[in-house]
């Protein structure tokens, strides 16, 4: 679970998880992630880094699966 103080109407952008878990370094490294389709949201290839995550959605990518 990530820190809710991060999140803004009860959302967090996909980019923004990927680096606030530790998945991704650095903001570029988030966005390659995600435009190379290795990221997927709730089992569908996502390749927009602004997608908005909600309580529930899961992410996975480099072999791990994280729940918001």
């Amino acid at each position: 679970m990530i820190n809710t103080e991060f999140m803004q109407d009860d959302t967090i952008k996909l980019d923004q998880f990927l680096k606030f878990q530790g998945l991704a370094q650095t903001g570029g490294q988030a966005k390659l992630l995600i435009q190379s389709g290795e990221v997927r949201v709730n089992g569908a290839i996502e390749t927009r880094r602004g997608r908005k995550l909600v309580k529930g959605d899961r992410v996975t990518t480099l072999g791990e699966t994280i729940e918001v």
